[in-house]
């Protein structure tokens, strides 16, 4: 491969760093004088820059290996004779015991959040830190600091090259994952953040707070496009629909509302939970077939099914909640938790929702028959959050013993 002029300045200025920080102040010196590098060999911006995309590649050739690899085995797959036995990737659901155990928090994990490319993990904390994680080994990666309270959510966005994070300190952070630097500081919240997420296409950020508001950000400019008011107590959750239409939120004041993005108009209450809903999550199109065969009993017609979109909450009261956005319907009560159910992730092929609470238990409903197929015990302590591989091959789980795990599906 040829570089371009300024790309063969850059990789110069980088290894330039690379020696000067390794200590080869002589090298160095020697490098700059033979490449002619001037003033920019000690620009600051340039120090880590190898050791980063040393540490992509290597990343790059992994994620290439394992997709050669799912690659044959879909060959394989389609070559082999099919058997009633054989169970598709989507159907795949977490089993004990977890592959990966780590503990690096001081305070007790808020939220999980799995690299949509990468095997990498991040965990927030009450602790005031953001911790990154490799997912198959475990190792501890780095640290991101800025915070000066309580870490309460965060979230990738869609390729991963961003994590936004928010705080009790009432702050948004946005963090590049490339540099590991935070880009973009947001405020605007009279009090704690707790939740935040991109939009589809990564320009703008939502955030929930005990101040009873939503807010819209957009993140060129660092503005508060528009703030939601109608909860009347802290908004503990939120969620954007796949297409950037809708914003569900779970609220202290025991309702779900659905919101309008275009409008900011409130479409939907629901005051179906008996106590403080933890948590609200919009079903992926996936999850619409399995849906729809609860409702209806059986396969409809495609002019009969409901097109959604379709909402989970999750309750202090023990119970999770199904409502269909397109008609306004409470669809389903699951119960089977002895205790505050914390939040639900869906399962990649949308068969099954993977639920979490305070009886120390991860749960997988089979959404069409309303059932738990499999109860997990899954930390010592009150479990508070979980994140869904975008494959479907892990589920991790982040409890108040501060330990997050990672569970293999199969």
């Amino acid at each position: 491969m040829v570089l371009t002029a300024r790309q063969q300045e850059e990789l110069q200025l980088a290894v330039h760093a690379y020696l000067v920080e390794a200590g080869h102040a002589e090298a160095a010196a020697a490098m700059a004088k033979s490449a002619n590098l001037g003033d920019d060999a000690g620009d600051a911006k340039y120090t880590g820059l190898l050791e980063k995309k040393w540490t992509t590649i290597t990343r790059l050739q992994k994620r290439n290996m394992e997709l050669q690899a799912e690659v044959e085995e879909l060959r394989s797959s389609a070559r082999a004779p099919r058997s009633r036995t054989t169970t598709k990737m989507e159907e795949w659901v977490p089993r004990p015991p977890a592959t990966v155990a780590v503990d690096g928090h001081r305070l007790p994990i808020t939220a999980v959040a799995i690299h949509p490319s990468f095997a990498v993990m991040a965990s927030a904390s009450e602790d005031a830190s953001i911790k990154l994680w490799d997912m198959e080994s475990g190792n501890f990666e780095r640290s991101l600091k800025g915070h000066t309270n309580a870490v309460n959510d965060i979230a990738y966005d869609r390729e991963g090259n961003r994590l936004v994070s928010c705080s009790t300190d009432m702050t948004i952070k946005v963090w590049n994952m490339d540099n590991f630097t935070c880009t973009k500081t947001l405020s605007g919240h009279d009090h704690t953040v707790s939740s935040v997420r991109f939009d589809h296409t990564g320009d703008r950020v939502f955030s929930a707070s005990r101040d009873k508001t939503i807010k819209i950000w957009e993140l060129a400019t660092g503005y508060c496009l528009q703030t939601l008011q109608g909860h009347s107590d802290w908004v503990r959750s939120i969620d954007v629909s796949a297409d950037g239409a809708w914003i569900c939120s779970a609220s202290s004041d025991h309702t779900v509302r659905v919101w309008s993005v275009a409008s900011g108009e409130c479409k939907h209450v629901w005051s179906d939970h008996e106590h403080v809903v933890e948590h609200a999550s919009f079903a992926p199109l996936v999850a619409h077939e399995a849906l729809n065969l609860m409702i209806f009993g059986s396969k409809p017609s495609a002019e009969a099914a409901s097109k959604g979109p379709f909402v989970a909450s999750a309750s202090r009261d023990k119970s999770i909640c199904l409502f269909d956005v397109s008609t306004g319907q409470h669809l389903a009560r699951l119960t089977g938790h002895d205790n505050w159910v914390r939040a639900t992730a869906w399962s990649r092929g949308g068969r099954y929702l993977f639920s979490v609470a305070d009886d120390k238990t991860m749960r997988v409903w089979d959404i069409a028959t309303k059932r738990v197929s499999k109860t997990i015990p899954a930390h010592n302590h009150f479990v508070s959050c979980i994140a869904v591989h975008a494959k479907n091959t892990h589920v991790v789980t982040g409890s108040v013993d501060l330990k997050v795990k990672v569970w293999e599906c199969n």
